[in-house]
């Protein structure tokens, strides 16, 4: 009984591993994420994504048609009690050149947020803007970040309901300086397939201590109100990542997006065949 337990459970985690790894690669080519001669900074948090993204990467390396260098990279900001030997002692065992970025990131965040605010915001512009700086110092032309597709879609409606802005997360960002490329080679797996590939692994986990805790972020809200949809309608949060993916710029309101100014009428034979080829 309990090979048979153990020899389904091996099935099912191939099945989980290889549609995983399909994901991520139909993200790299539609997104041409990765290029012959990419040297790419994998950014490690200690989560389950951003380890499951490095264990896949390293997979897909063995086998792509292109060349690629990965480089793991944690940023160890100086939080009470994080234990600096598990990201090294699991990294060793990996065969991969690695760095922690040393930065106290953590004392300048609880000095500048107010207590009980969050501080997920600052706290994640102050290590972009580390991570940046020392891509370019270790050579690194890309960064991957572990960001799915549960995360892409938890920020659209974020920027919506406390931004006004109809924006997400890209697959693929070219930095407002215009110095770094940031990856996001999950964007089209699911969280839960990632939380089951970190479980079947047993990954090292470390909890962010600085704001694991916050019990009211308006991105757990989110989430909560996602999660039921998809209880109650399953395959609606697949609906709406392919909205993401399929935009009508004229069908919206942003003038500068699209030109709305111009449109004029046209009634000439060019004009007719248009709209009879555009109704047809």
């Amino acid at each position: 009984m309990a090979d048979e337990q153990d020899r389904k459970s091996r099935t099912e985690f191939n099945k989980l591993q290889k549609r995983l790894r399909r994901q991520v690669g139909q993200a790299i080519a539609q997104y041409n994420m990765i290029e012959d001669g990419d040297r790419i900074m994998v950014c490690l948090s200690g989560g389950k994504d951003s380890y499951s993204m490095l264990q896949i990467l390293q997979s897909l390396q063995i086998s792509a048609p292109v060349s690629f260098e990965l480089v793991a990279v944690n940023m160890d900001q100086k939080q009470p009690g994080f234990p600096e030997h598990v990201l090294p002692e699991y990294l060793d065992k990996k065969n991969i050149e690695y760095h922690i970025l040393e930065k106290d990131t953590y004392s300048i965040v609880k000095s500048v947020v107010p207590a009980g605010k969050t501080t997920c915001g600052l706290c994640s512009r102050l290590r972009r803007g580390s991570l940046y700086g020392f891509a370019e110092q270790i050579g690194a032309n890309k960064l991957a970040l572990g960001h799915h597709r549960d995360d892409i879609i938890e920020t659209l409606f974020l920027n919506m309901f406390y931004g006004g802005k109809l924006k997400a997360m890209p697959p693929k960002l070219l930095s407002d300086d215009r110095r770094n490329v940031v990856i996001r080679p999950l964007s089209f797996c699911k969280e839960k397939d990632l939380q089951a590939f970190s479980d079947h692994l047993k990954f090292p986990i470390i909890p962010c201590n600085l704001c694991g805790s916050q019990e009211n972020l308006q991105r757990q809200v989110i989430k909560e109100m996602l999660q039921g949809w998809e209880r109650e309608h399953p395959g609606r949060l697949e609906t709406i990542f392919s909205s993401i993916k399929n935009v009508a710029l004229s069908q919206l309101g942003d003038s500068e997006a699209f030109d709305f100014e111009s449109l004029r009428v046209d009634r000439s034979e060019v004009g007719e065949l248009i709209r009879a080829v555009s109704l047809s």
